[in-house]
C-alpha cells in the first residue's frame, strides 16, 4: 500500500510543475490596489451607471478590466461572467 501513496504523490507533483510562472503582472496587481483603495474610501464609481461601487468583487474586476485596457499581463475574462447576453438561450434572445 506505501507504493500506491507514493506513486499518487509523485503523479500530482509533476502535473503543477508549470504553476511557477505568473498569470498576473505586478503591474496589474497595483491596478488593482489603487481600485479597492477607492472603493473603501468611497471613491469608486461603476462604469455606466455611476453609483457607488461597494462590493470588493466588483473593485478587482474594475482594476483587472484597466489592466487588460493597459495592455499589462491578465489572462483574459471567463465565460462563465461575460455579460454577453447569450449564456442560456440558443436562439439569440428571440421568443416566439
Amino acid at each position: 500500500m506505501a507504493t500506491k501513496k507514493a506513486a499518487k504523490k509523485s503523479a500530482s507533483k509533476k502535473s503543477s510543475k508549470n504553476s511557477s510562472t505568473r498569470k498576473y503582472s505586478p503591474s496589474a496587481s497595483k491596478n488593482v490596489e489603487r481600485e479597492m483603495k477607492a472603493m473603501k474610501q468611497g471613491k469608486l464609481k461603476s462604469g455606466r451607471s455611476g453609483k457607488k461601487v461597494t462590493n470588493p468583487k466588483q473593485a478587482i474586476a474594475i482594476g483587472l478590466s484597466e489592466a487588460r485596457k493597459a495592455g499589462k499581463k491578465v489572462p483574459g475574462r471567463s465565460a462563465g461572467i461575460r455579460g454577453d447576453g447569450t449564456s442560456g438561450d440558443q436562439d439569440g434572445g428571440v421568443s416566439a
